[in-house]
This record gives C-alpha cells, sequence and structure tokens, in this order.
C-alpha cells in the first residue's frame, strides 16, 4: 500500500543524511553502538526528516540548524 517511489526518496534521503548531516550522523552512530538494527535506525531517520520538512511547511521559515558540534 505503501508509495514505493517515496519509500525509496526516503531511503537514499536518509543515508545521505547520516553521511553528511553531523546531527543525524551522531544520533545514528549512537543508536548503532547501543545495539539496534541498522534498519530500525535508518527508519527513524526517515521519519526525522519527514518531521523536519511539515515543520518547515507548517511554520512558513528554512529550517534553521541549532545543532552544537560535540568537542
Amino acid at each position: 500500500m505503501a508509495d514505493k517511489k517515496m519509500k525509496s526518496l526516503l531511503q537514499m534521503c536518509a543515508l545521505s543524511a547520516i553521511k553528511y548531516d553531523p546531527q543525524l550522523k551522531e544520533y545514528y552512530n549512537n543508536k548503532k553502538e547501543e545495539g539496534k538494527n541498522g534498519m530500525l535506525v535508518l527508519n527513524n531517520i526517515r521519519c526525522k526528516i519527514i518531521s523536519r520538512v511539515f515543520s518547515v511547511v507548517n511554520r512558513q521559515t528554512p529550517f534553521i540548524n541549532t545543532y552544537k558540534f560535540a568537542s
């Protein structure tokens, strides 16, 4: 019943996000260290991406990354 094209695009976004978004990369690595399944964590990242998109649309403002790098 799912939109396969949208699922594949979200999957590619999640894979790209764990490479280039420091916040999501740290989240992914922390969950993997806790012993979580990789696909479970990627699914969570897809949900986080969707949440970001809907927040930007609802607020009608650009995304502002407030993440602070861990030193």
